[in-house]
């Protein structure tokens, strides 16, 4: 498949984050509905659908989750409302109690042309930060630490991160699938 993707989000640095990878997209900054799930996948596929209906051309959506591990997986696609609500250290803050920090970064990815729905998972294994730290990135990257590291992704270069990145190797797998020609 060649040319370029229509990446439909509010968020520009997701991407920017594609082309750093070599993919060829265009952003469509449009607000989507989201479900209420803490399933990154289910909430990536409902947004492909939705994003499909708004713009009638072939789109790629995405969705990116925190799974904690002491809570069960949660906040998983809901921790852009507990971000929101609670702040970066009102979340490190609240995991103070649990021994185990350990977390998941999780990025869907869901390409849909109004037949076809293809889906890609890319995963980050990492722990949660005491406390928020570094400026660079977005969302959460100032409490994510992957695993091997000892700075959150907030604290590393872009280059460094994408060597990590959840979203990254959701970007690779959804790029096989599609039989995406990469830029170098």
């Amino acid at each position: 498949m060649e040319g370029v993707l229509r990446l439909v989000t509010t968020r520009r640095e997701k991407a920017e984050e594609a082309r750093r990878l070599g993919f060829s997209v265009e952003h469509e900054p449009l607000e989507l509905p989201e479900p209420q799930s803490i399933d990154p996948s289910e909430v990536a596929a409902h947004k492909a659908r939705a994003a499909w209906e708004r713009v009638r051309e072939p789109v790629v959506v995405e969705d990116s989750g925190l799974s904690v591990a002491a809570w069960g997986g949660f906040p998983g696609a809901l921790v852009k409302w507990m971000e929101k609500t609670v702040g970066l250290a009102g979340i490190a803050r609240m995991l103070e109690p649990f021994p185990d920090r350990s977390a998941t970064a999780r990025c869907a990815l869901c390409y849909f042309d109004g037949i076809r729905l293809v889906d890609a998972l890319g995963e980050c294994r990492g722990s949660i930060a005491p406390s928020p730290r570094g400026t660079a990135g977005f969302g959460w990257d100032a409490l994510f630490i992957p695993d091997g590291e000892v700075r959150t992704f907030a604290e590393m270069t872009p280059a460094e991160k994408d060597v990590f990145s959840h979203r990254g190797r959701a970007w690779m797998v959804l790029g096989e699938k599609l039989g995406l020609k990469r830029r170098n």
